[in-house]
């Protein structure tokens, strides 16, 4: 049996969306990684084990209020990460 925390679809689903309204934000892989973990542990986890249960996760996340909630939890993550990134600033500094 599999098993798949569907949640992290649909953040790496709407990632792209949310980072185009940062556009100071880096988007580089370690950035793009920390942003989708900490949004990932502020929402609940939606696992699914069958093709059934992928169809009532998508039903779920045609809800209004479930797209409202993983937006801004990507959001709030977007602006952590970018006050504090986990890597190197282009010039060499540690940021």
């Amino acid at each position: 049996m599999e098993l798949k925390n569907y949640m992290e679809e649909v953040v790496l689903g709407k990632l792209d969306a949310v980072l185009s309204k940062y556009p100071g934000c880096c988007t580089c892989e370690q950035c793009r990684r920390d942003i989708a973990s900490l949004a990932l542990n502020h929402l609940p986890p939606l696992y699914i084990s069958s093709s059934k249960g992928n169809v009532y996760a998508r039903i779920a996340e045609m809800s209004t209020q479930y797209e409202v909630e993983v937006i801004q939890a990507i959001a709030r993550a977007v602006e952590s990460v970018s006050k504090h990134p986990r890597h190197e600033a282009a010039d060499g500094v540690s940021e």
